[in-house]
This record gives C-alpha cells, structure tokens and sequence, in this order.
C-alpha cells in the first residue's frame, strides 16, 4: 500500500487525532467543488481534482457521495441552500406588486452572481428534486397566494407560480448564452415586467365587476378553518377553480 501524501485525509482517523466530521468533510468537499465549478466550470469537477483540492483521497468522494452524480447533486442543492438564504419574506407587503418585482430581482441577481452554479442547478431536472428547491418554492407559492387573496392574479394561482419561475431561470440562462458585447440589462427588466404583465391586473381585480377576480381571492383567503365541511371546501373548492379560471 502506497503511504498517503502530507496533509491529505481520506475520512479516516489518524493515530492519536480525534476523526474528522463526516458533515465537516462533505462540506469541505462541497465548497472545493464549487469553487473548481466556478473557475473551470462542470469539466473541472472531476473526482480526483475535487479530492485534491479538498486534501482527501479520490475513494473518500465515493463514500460520501456515491458518485460524481451524486457529488453534483449536493453541490446543486447547497446552491438551492444558499439561494434560499437570500429570500426576504414580507407577510403583509405595502406594494404587492413591487414585492413580486423585488423577489424575481433577487433571484435573477443570485443566478448572475453564481454563472457555473446556477446553470448546474438549474439546466438539469433532476436537480430541482432537492428539499431546498422546494422550500423555495413554497416561499414563492406564499407569494403568490397573497397576490391571490389581495384579487391582483390574472391567471391561477399553479400557472403564476411557473410563470415566475420559467422566466426568472430563462431570463438568466440566456443572458449566459449572449455575448458579453450583446448583454442589454433592459433584457432583464423587459422580461421581468412581461411576467408581472402575463400574471398580474394593474389594480386588484376584485375592484372590478366580474366573478373571476373575486373567485380567486375569495380561493386563496379560504383556510381548513371554516364553518365548512371537508365535502363542502372540496365543492366550492371546484365551484371557484372553474370561476377564476373562466
């Protein structure tokens, strides 16, 4: 068996040294990828280089995380991770609108701060599995039923949702896919207000005369906490579903 080099771990605990963390070395792991990501993009995160970088021999990477795969998807989900940490939630914003603007801003600011993350994170499905994708995405689905209950939804409530998030993530990715000389930041606002335009009324639509409007505030605002039976929400339920979407 060939001695292993200075300084370098491979999970194992040394005579008389207490054994590293096995959180602590994934971690390690994890950010020594991320940063070869950054600076070489996918084709530099290799097994060995990443167990170089983050001093450990090449079978520790396996035992940790399976395979190269699965070595992305951990590094995919610490970018849902930290990307969940920059989300500001306001249960009662002034401006719901301006709200919905901030929120979609600070999502396409994180996607074009982190370039190699973002597009791993997010130009393979099965990358938005992650526990953390979908926390973030109850936020924004918090979001959007709020603009629900205040009657600002043009369209359902599902379709919003996927509508926020398809443009953000298109509007990122393309923005990756342009020259830097063809890089227009209006790009990033022209698409930011379409989708305010395609999911919101300018004012609240429960204002105006028709059921649709009212039918969608009227489904968000309802909670498991009415006189209503588990029957009778599930039929009115289908009643404003038809209304709000007619």
């Amino acid at each position: 068996m060939s001695p292993r080099s200075p300084g370098r771990d491979d999970t194992a605990s040394k005579p008389g040294t207490e054994p590293p963390s096995r959180e602590r070395t994934r971690q390690r792991v994890i950010e020594a990828a991320i940063d070869l990501l950054t600076r070489g993009g996918r084709d530099a995160v290799t097994t060995r280089a990443v167990a170089d970088a983050a001093g450990l021999q090449p079978p520790a990477i396996y035992r940790l995380f399976g395979d190269k795969d699965g070595l992305l998807d951990a590094v995919a989900e610490h970018g849902f991770t930290t990307f969940l940490a920059t989300k500001h939630i306001d249960p009662d914003p002034a401006d719901p609108l301006q709200d919905l603007r901030d929120g979609w801003d600070v999502a396409a600011e994180f996607g074009l701060a982190n370039p190699a993350l973002f597009t791993l994170m997010y130009t393979e499905p099965t990358r938005t599995a992650s526990a953390a994708f979908a926390t973030g995405m109850e936020i924004l689905r918090g979001r959007v039923r709020r603009l629900a209950a205040g009657g600002w939804l043009r369209v359902g409530e599902e379709l919003t949702a996927q509508i926020i998030h398809a443009t953000v993530r298109g509007a990122v990715l393309t923005w990756f896919s342009l020259p830097e000389d063809r890089r227009d930041p209006a790009l990033m606002t022209a698409l930011r207000e379409a989708m305010v335009t395609a999911v919101t009324h300018e004012r609240p639509a429960v204002r105006d005369a028709g059921p649709a409007g009212a039918a969608r505030a009227l489904r968000a605002s309802l909670t498991d906490r009415t006189p209503l039976t588990g029957a009778e929400r599930h039929l009115l339920g289908e009643w404003l579903n038809r209304l709000a979407e007619g």
